[in-house]
């Protein structure tokens, strides 16, 4: 049974997937959805592209930075490795989020497994921080349409919560960071194991601040958070300026402030794991936002189709090249991906980077 397991969820996650269009579509006028594709215009769609390209040239050099401390490998390879992985999340959902860290090492022999899974996770945490902290911000003097003065001061404290939360969460990382190992001994003394539940949360919870300390340790100096901040910020800004451009096409009179407010839904969406690049919950937060802005449920979702697809499909396009043309072997993927090899490269990885730790604020020649 546990051989089909993993096919057993992708079967039920394409279900939700359908479940969730189903829903969003089955109250659309079909017929006004396509006019408003038909007359948007494309030349601001195709410059939408472009620049969602652009913004996966940052996260590529993001990566970059994120591998530096364990290993030099050219860009050429992470942006193989970046397109494919985003290929194989529009394909088959988060079940793809694997295949990145995994194309990596398979191109480039220097590349351990466990660096490109350890630096993915990083990732995960700058992106939500990022997206997460650029909606607050921007709730701080955001104006939907409409709007009362109370609705007004409400959202307004509702980004100041945000912000403030943020800040300690990010505080906190910085306190676990330094204080790692001796936050996980304190748990694993205090967190009893009498009961089998009890046992397996707590092997679950400490196998997970292990991961993240281990992961924090990558960034040990002021140029790589410096570096780190700055191509995540360009690489946000980026998908905001596009998504600005797709509005802007399907004649949406929207500023950047409306753009980082989508941005905000759709990207929590885009986290529910259905094949599509998180197919349906996309498009129904997406469209959902755009109706609070006061769009037409038929142009909002119109917006939401073509959104999800510029957003994907450019690096998708890339990454489906690659494979036909024999940049990556599926066969040698499929035998990366079994649980052992990635274990062990992990603990690996792990004592590698306990000995080579150095304190946040060295320098960069030390």
């Amino acid at each position: 049974m546990g051989k089909y397991r993993k096919y057993l969820e992708f079967f039920g996650l394409l279900l939700l997937a359908v479940l969730i269009i189903w829903l969003f579509g089955r109250k659309l006028d079909w017929a006004q959805v396509k006019i408003a594709v038909q007359t948007s215009d494309w030349r601001l769609i195709l410059l939408a592209g472009i620049v969602i390209l652009v913004a996966y040239v940052w996260r590529a050099l993001r990566w970059r930075v994120y591998l530096a401390p364990l290993v030099t490998t050219s860009f050429n390879e992470i942006w193989i490795a970046t397109t494919v992985g985003f290929a194989a999340i529009f394909t088959i959902g988060r079940f793809g989020e694997v295949v990145r860290p995994l194309v990596l090492p398979m191109r480039d022999k220097r590349v351990n497994p466990a660096a490109s899974f350890v630096t993915i996770m990083i990732e995960r945490l700058y992106d939500f921080i990022s997206v997460a902290l650029i909606f607050a911000v921007n709730l701080l003097w955001f104006s939907p349409p409409g709007s009362s003065s109370s609705e007004l001061t409400r959202i307004r404290i509702a980004g100041a919560a945000m912000v403030i939360l943020l800040a300690v969460a990010v505080a906190l990382l910085i306190w676990f960071r330094s204080r790692s190992a001796s936050v996980v001994v304190w748990l694993d003394q205090k967190i009893g194991g009498r009961s089998p539940l009890r046992g397996r949360l707590k092997r679950a919870l400490i196998s997970v601040l292990d991961q993240l300390a281990t992961a924090l340790g990558v960034l040990g100096q002021v140029r790589e958070l410096a570096l780190t901040i700055g191509y995540s910020l360009l690489l946000w800004f980026s998908v905001a300026f596009a998504n600005l451009l797709i509005f802007r096409a399907f004649g949406l009179p929207f500023g950047m402030s409306e753009a980082l407010f989508v941005l905000g839904w759709s990207m929590v969406a885009s986290a529910v794991p259905t094949p599509g690049g998180g197919a349906g919950a996309f498009h129904a937060a997406t469209g959902a936002a755009l109706v609070l802005l006061g769009v037409g449920i038929d142009r909002a979702a119109a917006v939401a189709i073509v959104l999800g697809l510029v957003d994907f499909a450019p690096a998708a396009l890339f990454g489906f090249f690659y494979f036909l043309r024999g940049d990556v072997s599926i066969s040698r993927l499929r035998a990366m991906m079994t649980v052992s090899n990635v274990e062990h490269a992990v603990e690996d990885e792990k004592v590698t980077l306990a000995a080579n730790a150095k304190p946040l604020g060295a320098t960069v020649n030390e």
